[in-house]
């Protein structure tokens, strides 16, 4: 019996802009043909392309996007457990992406040092972050 290597999950952080962008710009980077899921802090400003999408793709289990939203608060500083329950709920069935959508990215520097410790550093690949304008 040979043990399956499990590949670090693609992280890519995106911030900057209002959120109605930050969608708009993970809209656009998802990965064509593969289950992505994009955890968003804060409140919905009222367009909903992401929520759109995933009512589109979700009945279909070859392309699956699951949508996971935060209360508004720094996720490195007030927000932080529950961005790690969040993230060890979603990595026990991981995405071929994962985006984390923030909404202040005073803290990005500390959200990606924590991200980069153990035990994330096994299971996440962080990416080149998207800053909306």
């Amino acid at each position: 019996m040979t043990a399956t290597v499990r590949r670090p999950t693609p992280l890519t952080l995106v911030s900057g802009g209002r959120a109605a962008g930050r969608e708009a710009a993970i809209a656009q980077a998802l990965p064509p043909g593969q289950p992505a899921a994009v955890i968003l802090e804060g409140l919905a400003d009222g367009n909903a392309i992401l929520a759109d999408l995933a009512g589109q793709v979700s009945p279909s289990p070859s392309f699956p996007l699951q949508l996971l939203r935060i209360a508004p608060g720094c996720l490195c500083c007030s927000g932080n457990l529950v961005l790690r329950v969040t993230l060890n709920r979603l990595l026990r069935h991981p995405p071929a992406h994962l985006f984390i959508s923030l909404a202040d990215a005073t803290h990005i520097e500390q959200l990606r040092t924590w991200l980069t410790a153990s035990p994330y550093d096994a299971l996440l690949a962080l990416q080149a972050d998207m800053v909306v304008s």
